[in-house]
């Protein structure tokens, strides 16, 4: 599970170092968190649908004590629309301006050209300013411009028609990034509360599943016009998921699919020892302004019904499975499992 979840630090990583390290937004102050929240919006929506997928490759509950073990991936595709964003409708205050309307998200080509924007504000009495231009988008770096995430568990038989998934990773990665995940899910088959369905190839479940995602980016030391001291980026990802599932399983082909709500939340928050935030005076002096200890904080939230679709290939105990998910964020996903009774 550690290896599987280094290529998502690396995303996440990427995220940090394409957005210019979103440093320079916190010369925006009040409007930096409305700022990188736009900015950012479309990876945190896809990684929640990403980290809801995957759950499951049938309806039919194992055994008592028997188990399978899943690999797979999964990608949620990020709409056209959302890889740029309007300024004039975030909210920003008077005191920032900007060149042109609209500017990348992180979806967005690199190809896009980035908006500038002039912030002002006062420091003991006289006006200051600062330049600075918003990131460009990632788009050429994410496959498919969809945000992947691992999808690793171990599934359990429980008496009663009950199984048991557990997603897990401890805190692993390097020096300057580390994360680690755990998920929880449950499915109770209820085939047998439709009468003689239970003596058919059909079989129905209801699903329910939640998973935490932690992400540490540390950026260190800063300078110049953002200077930081000992700052981190913190990264939170809560997510959950709740489905009624069908399949019809066959001997070597087996058909599923599904139909819940897939939502959760992210926050994002910069801290350090210190962050103080550089401005230009009329005259071309300069003025230091402290911005704390925590100059951003972020969270959002997002949500939608959806409808699955997919089929598995059982060669034995050896599975192979695909599925594609229509919602907010449409998702793929694809993998292998290992499964006994």
């Amino acid at each position: 599970m550690k290896k599987i979840l280094l290529p998502l630090l690396t995303l996440m990583v990427s995220f940090s170092l394409k957005a210019q390290e979103l440093e320079t937004i916190l010369l925006a102050k009040e409007d930096a968190s409305k700022l990188t929240n736009a900015y950012l919006d479309p990876a945190m929506k896809g990684f929640v649908y990403s980290m809801n997928n995957g759950w499951y490759h049938t309806a039919k509950v194992h055994k008592k004590f028997g188990f399978d073990i899943s690999i797979g991936a999964n990608a949620s595709f990020i709409p056209s629309e959302d890889e740029m964003f309007n300024l004039t409708k975030i909210g920003l205050s008077s005191n920032t301006t900007y060149n042109q309307n609209t500017t990348a998200t992180v979806a967005g080509s690199n190809s896009i050209t980035p908006a500038e924007l002039t912030y002002t504000t006062t420091i003991d009495g006289q006006q200051v300013e600062a330049n600075f231009t918003m990131p460009e988008g990632i788009k050429e770096d994410l496959p498919a411009n969809a945000v992947p995430a691992p999808s690793v568990q171990v599934g359990l038989g429980l008496p009663f028609k009950f199984e048991a998934m557990l997603r897990y990773s401890p805190k692993v990665g390097s020096d300057d990034v580390k994360g680690g995940l755990f998920g929880i899910g449950v499915k109770k088959e209820i085939t047998d509360w439709f009468g003689p369905m239970d003596k058919t190839p059909l079989h129905v479940s209801l699903l329910a599943a939640y998973t935490n995602m932690n992400v540490d980016y540390t950026i260190g030391d800063v300078n110049g016009d953002i200077e930081a001291r000992n700052a981190i980026t913190e990264f939170r990802l809560n997510s959950y998921t709740v489905q009624a599932i069908a399949s019809l399983n066959f001997p070597i082909i087996n058909i599923y699919g599904g139909i819940g709500y897939n939502g959760g939340n992210t926050s994002l928050d910069m801290r350090g020892d210190s962050f103080y935030a550089t401005y230009t005076t009329p005259l071309g002096t300069t003025e230091r302004e402290n911005l704390g200890t925590n100059p951003l904080s972020l969270s959002s939230s997002s949500g939608s019904f959806n409808t699955t679709l997919g089929a598995r290939l059982s060669l034995g105990f050896f599975k192979i499975f695909g599925s594609y998910t229509l919602q907010e964020y449409n998702s793929v996903n694809a993998g292998i499992a290992f499964s006994f009774r």
